[in-house]
């Protein structure tokens, strides 16, 4: 890391410094090899209150040259799987509300971008045989990338963890799910 250019140290730093909330469990993990000079990657993990799972990558890319789809130096990728409920997985509105998740979160965090794009993709999967598991599986996966217009990278971070947050269904920080007590029973009226 010492020898990487300044504008991508002060990246990373940015990057790793913002905290997720408490329900998102967050690792620093390999980042790709050749898509650019200098890579840092990160990799979040969060259980909905429902029990769906949202697992998401995030990659920051560093070229010094710039790349003339980027529109600058410095590139986030996005890579998010979460689990649907049966019901939600035929939703035609979907893929945009999967998409609105990520241009909420990069709006609302404050973060400043350019050349932001990607795609939401839906699958359905049936096991057979000796495959362990539910004999359906619906998952949503959402791919996309922006350049961030300066090394600021904090604000980015805030909108990968609010957007695994909406993936996995988690209610707004600060705000309690209603639902039956911990051990099970159901409150008396």
């Amino acid at each position: 890391m010492a020898a990487a250019p300044e504008v991508f140290r002060q990246a990373v730093a940015t990057l790793t410094s913002a905290r997720p909330r408490a329900e998102i469990e967050l690792s620093e993990v390999g980042p790709p090899k050749r898509l650019a000079p200098w890579a840092h990657a990160l990799a979040a993990e969060a259980n909905g209150p429902a029990g769906e799972l949202a697992t998401a990558r995030l990659v920051l890319l560093h070229d010094p040259e710039g790349q003339e789809a980027w529109d600058g130096v410095l590139r986030l990728v996005v890579f998010l799987r979460a689990e649907l409920d049966p019901e939600l997985a035929t939703d035609p509105l979907l893929p945009a509300v999967g998409w609105s998740w990520l241009t909420d979160a990069l709006e609302g965090s404050g973060a400043s971008w350019t050349a932001l794009g990607g795609t939401v993709t839906l699958t359905s999967s049936a096991r057979f045989g000796d495959i362990a598991g539910p004999s359906r599986s619906h998952d949503l996966e959402l791919r996309g990338s922006w350049t961030a217009t300066d090394a600021e990278l904090g604000p980015h971070a805030a909108a990968f963890h609010e957007l695994i947050a909406s993936a996995a269904g988690l209610p707004p920080e600060g705000v309690s799910m209603l639902g039956r007590p911990s051990n099970g029973v159901a409150p008396r009226d």
